[in-house]
Formats: C-alpha cells, structure tokens, sequence
C-alpha cells in the first residue's frame, strides 16, 4: 500500500533542501517535478547556471536531477531573440536558424561557421540574461529540414507537454510501495532471434520497455512485432519505454504503443531521436501497408524525453537508469538499470561493438554495479571472428583499387543507417590519403541525409571525428567529396553506395542489373546477409538469381569482405564481459539466431562460471 504521509513528507524535504541551497538572488519562482526532473523556475538563471557547483550540491543531497528553466515572464519574443541573438554576432549570417520549445524554455541556435559557434557559446550567459530563453548553440547541418520538422510538432503542442511532464513527474516520484523488491525480466521479441527487440522489466513498483521494434518483412511468418499481448500488460500500466538506437528491430513497433493508448515516456539519447523518426517516417513511406500513420509518429514525438551519456535518471519510484554508449553507431546507447535500494542492477547492452569503428568510439564497459547482463549474440558462434579493421580495410582498398584501374563500376549495397555512415567516412578516410582513387563516390541520398545528424550531434561522434571538429579541420568527417545519387548517373570508375543491404529491395537491385554483364565491374559485400535474400545467395556463391522477377547471370565480380561489422564479434563479446569489473550473477543472450544465442550462452557459462540462460520469446526469467 502507499504511506501518502511519507510520500508528502518526503517531498516537502526535498523542497526545503533545495530552498536552503539556493541562492535568495536566483528569484526561484516555482519548483516542479517535470518528467524525470526537479525544475526550478528562475527570473535570475544565469544565477544558478554560472555556479554549476550549487546545482551539484543539490543533486547529492536530493539524489534526483535538477534543471534550471527560465520564468516565462522573462522571456521575450521569438522574434526578439532572433534580434538579440543575431545582432550579437560579428557575423549575423553565421546564424543558420533558431529553433524554440517554449516547454523547455530553449532556443537552440544552428550556427554555420566556427567562429561564430566559439563567439556565441562564450556570450552564452549574457544572452541567457538578455532573452530569458536558455540558449543551446549547435553546428547547422546541410538539411535542417527533419529537425525544423520536429520542433514545429514540439512547438505547437508546448502547452499539452508541460501538462504531460507534471504527470509523468508525478507519477515517477510518487512513493514507493510497500514490500519487498523484486524483478522480472520477461521475453516479448528479440530473443533467439533478430529483429522485434522487446524486453519487460517487471518489479514490484514499476513495468518498463527497453526497446519495441519490429521484424523485417522476410520473417512475417514468425511474427512481426512483439508478445506483449502474450502478458495481458495494458498500455496505461507500462511506466516508461526506453530506446537503444534508431534501427527499426529496436524502435519500429513503438508508434503502435502510442496508437493503442500509451501516454508514458520514451526516453532515448538526444541523437536517435530525430534518427529514429526519420527512420518511422521512411518505414511508413515505402510499406503498401504500414502498421501505424505518419499522426501515430507524431504523437510519439510528443512523449520522447532525450537523455545524455551519463546522466543518472529517475523513470520509476524505484527504477533509475544511465545511458552509456554502445559503440554501435552514433547514440547508441546501452541501458543501466538501478532497481530498489541499491538492490539490483541490470545492464542491457543493446546492440554493442566492442571494437574499432571509425564514426564512434568503443562501447563504454566501466558500470559501477551490474548483477545480471542481457548481451547481444548477432555474432554468437565460435567461428564469428572477424579479420582486424585495419586488414579489413586494406582488403577493401586491394578490392575497390583493382576494379577502378580496370575501368570498372563498384556496386556497395548497404543499409540506409549505421554501417553505411562508417563506410562512407572509411571510403573518405581512405580517399583522403590516396589509397583509393575512384573518380567518385556516389552516395544514395537517405544515406546522406543521415550524415545531417551526425553534423548536429558531433558530440556522439568518435574521439578522431571530434578532435578534427574542434581543430577545424577541413572536411572533418571525410564526407565533402560523396556525391548525392541522381538515377541517369554514368559511374564508370567510380563507387555507388545505397540500399538495400542484401538486395531485397531498392536502388541496389537496379543498379546491380546495370553491372551485372560486366566482368569488369564488382559487387563488394561488407554487411551481414541473411538467409533466402538475393544478398546471401551471392555471398554463398550463386550467380544465377531471380530478384524482383528479373532472371540475372551475373558475370561482374563479387567480393566478401569481413571485418567491417558495427556489432562485437564472438572475441569481442567475450571481452566485453571479461572487462566488466562488476561479478556478474546472472548472463541472458539475446538478439541472435537461436544456436548462436545459445551457444555465447553455454561458452559464456564455461569461461566464467557464470550463470547464463537464452530464453525464447514468451519466457520469463526472475533475477530478483
């Protein structure tokens, strides 16, 4: 039952703490729990946000997060602060576009050049002062499009979202039940399999999501989306929904939650966010019948809370979780959940690489605590070993070179998010110190527009990619030179890169057609094919296939290069676990063919004696 005169007891603690710490010269208007936060409302907040060390000494007395918002009476117009911002430039051009969320009382400033992005972030408080909006400074990307689309959803459903962050925040910090803690981890997608990831954790307070996505096309006969339904779990008692990253396996169910009456979070990082509903909008946009509407996006837009790298956060009463990166691609994260008192940590990494890639750096393996691991095993079986990246990448250049000095045409399926964007900056990287001389790079446009948020959001890119950034190197993600692909293209000593991966469907079945006559020309696999598509055939050898209808005799090349992939390989899973320093009690694989999962399962057991199961979709396994 709940003790309603602790709980209120509690809350008035809290506030007195942060009454007593704050300076009387902040003029704190109101203090609110909004979502996952404590606001404190400011006429003064350059007061609090120049001494950071009295936001840090409320946080470790509290233990929940604060943030410090304008008062609205403070602020002034939109219009005006375009004004104010831009006339306090040297050079107002600089100033791409100001983005608004009156709900949050930010003004996120898109800045084309350096130097005007240096200039502004140093006139932060001053401007802060002058506006009354809390400024947030950003390069602008080539395409502001996706994001400008975005904020005008946030915007005009401000007042709506401010309603909505009070009850979530008051449903996260009620109090806790009584009882004992205990936790469940139920298996609704993902396991012994690939695609629709769905796990539910079940604790005596709280029933939270980590990751909703769907299953691709191929696989229908074995169910689409995930078993909640299995559960009998209604939409009104999930508590919040969490997303790994922005492929469509882990997110692309998500919209149906909203469709069919969820009104709770999704949190995620600030980059797969707007990746997330480029990628929903573009599932919509090319299925004969998708499974939700582009309102049904809409309204999931409105219910997403972005969280950093770090931060430690409240969803539940009695559920905390940090975001740590999973070196999969950019804003990939992997979830550490608290559960209770200091009783139970769980980590679930979702997609991870704990490897080299160019775009970001190496999974992030230093958690505090973790009792029970749930881990990935897309590369479960002892002979899924790859090649070291810089052999992979010598293979390809060896590749790439012998059919361009040849004269002919190199064909790079890919898929539109991930590993496309590392392959593109290799291809660049490589470019850029002539180890490979196409006469171009022709760049599937939904692959490029990716590359949009990877410009915005350069804080989640790699230690390299940043450095290079911050040195104001030229052409810091090695992309400039990647051309945007126009239909009537002539690619004659040149490489064209565009979906699908494995020749299910678009651009790559057209343009393999038009190579595959040409014993010049080559195909160069670098991404995993699964089984019964046009992908795996070639990979296994076969050169006469039917795609789409059309008979091929393919006498264009083909290469298989390893070594590229964005996930661990079976060495690198065993790394990962093998650096954790917490002792791990319990190990769940997921997200991998059913033998792979069992056997990283079994091999995991032996190596370090360590509890492991590898369930099926429908089971459920109690870790506390």
């Amino acid at each position: 039952m709940y003790d309603r005169g602790q709980g209120e007891e509690q809350n008035q603690n809290i506030v007195a703490s942060i009454l007593n710490n704050i300076p009387s010269d902040s003029e704190i208007t109101k203090i609110e729990y909004e979502g996952p936060f404590i606001v404190l409302y400011s006429k003064k907040p350059t007061v609090l946000l120049e001494n950071q060390e009295i936001i840090s000494k409320m946080v470790n007395s509290i233990k929940k997060r604060i943030v410090i918002r304008t008062d609205t009476s403070i602020r002034s117009s939109e219009e005006s602060v375009n004004q104010i911002v831009r006339s306090s430039c040297s050079y107002p051009n600089g100033v791409s576009e100001i983005l608004f969320d009156p709900a949050l009382g930010e003004a996120t400033v898109f800045i084309k050049d350096f130097k005007t992005l240096t200039e502004l972030s140093q006139l932060e408080m001053p401007l802060v002062a002058k506006t009354g909006w809390k400024l947030v400074c950003r390069r602008a990307p080539k395409d502001l499009k996706s994001l400008k689309s975005i904020n005008e959803i946030l915007h005009r459903s401000s007042e709506d979202r401010m309603y909505f962050y009070k009850r979530v925040g008051e449903k996260i910090f009620r109090q806790k039940l009584s009882g004992s803690e205990e936790a469940s981890i139920v298996c609704l997608g993902g396991y012994s399999e690939i695609g629709r990831s769905a796990t539910l954790i079940v604790t005596h307070e709280s029933k939270i999501l980590l990751d909703f996505g769907i299953k691709s096309h191929l696989y229908e006969d074995t169910g689409i989306l995930p078993r909640l339904d299995i559960f009998g779990v209604g939409m009104n008692e999930i508590d919040s929904v969490i997303i790994s990253h922005a492929h469509l396996d882990h997110c692309g169910a998500v919209p149906i939650l909203c469709k069919y009456g969820y009104d709770g979070p999704v949190y995620c990082t600030e980059p797969t966010f707007p990746i997330m509903i480029s990628m929903l909008k573009d599932y919509v946009s090319r299925s004969k019948e998708p499974l939700y509407s582009i309102r049904d996006i809409e309204s999931l837009i409105t219910h997403v809370i972005p969280l950093n790298f770090g931060a430690v956060t409240d969803i539940s009463p009695d559920v905390r979780i940090t975001f740590a990166n999973s070196g999969h691609m950019i804003g990939s994260a992997s979830t550490h959940l608290h559960i209770g008192n200091g009783d139970y940590n769980i980590v679930y990494t979702g997609d991870l690489k704990f490897g080299k890639l160019n775009t970001v750096d190496n999974a992030f393996w230093n958690f505090p605590r973790a009792e029970t691991l749930v881990i990935e095993s897309t590369n479960g079986n002892r002979d899924d070993k790859f090649v070291t990246r810089e052999l992979a990448e010598d293979t390809l250049a060896k590749s790439i070179n012998s059919t361009i000095q040849d004269g002919g045409r190199v064909l790079i399926p890919l898929p539109v998010l991930g590993l496309s964007q590392e392959i593109c900056v290799t291809l660049g990287m490589l470019r850029s110190v002539n180890r490979i001389n196409p006469d171009n790079i022709f760049v599937d446009e939904k692959i490029l527009d990716m590359f949009n948020f990877y410009e915005v959001y350069s804080e989640y890119l790699s230690k390299l990619l940043k450095q290079r950034i911050s040195e104001q190197s030229e052409d810091p993600l090695f992309i400039e030179s990647l051309i945007k692909l126009e239909p009537s293209v002539k690619w004659d000593r040149s490489i064209l890169i565009c979906p699908s991966s494995m020749f299910t469907d678009g651009p790559s079945i057209k343009y393999l057609s038009q190579i595959a006559n040409d014993p010049l020309s080559k195909v160069i696999l670098l991404s995993e094919q699964f089984q019964s598509t046009g992908g795996k055939l070639l990979q296994d050898g076969e050169r006469n296939i039917t795609i789409e209808g059309e008979n091929l005799h393919l006498k264009c090349n083909i290469d298989v290069i390893p070594g590229f992939s964005i996930h661990s390989d079976y060495n690198q899973l065993l790394a990962y676990i093998n650096r954790l320093k917490p002792k791990l009690k319990k190990v769940i694989t997921n997200h991998g063919e059913g033998k792979k999962c069992q056997n990283l399962s079994n091999s995991i057991n032996k190596i370090f004696k360590i509890q492991t199961y590898h369930p099926l979709v429908e089971e459920s396994i109690k870790v506390l």
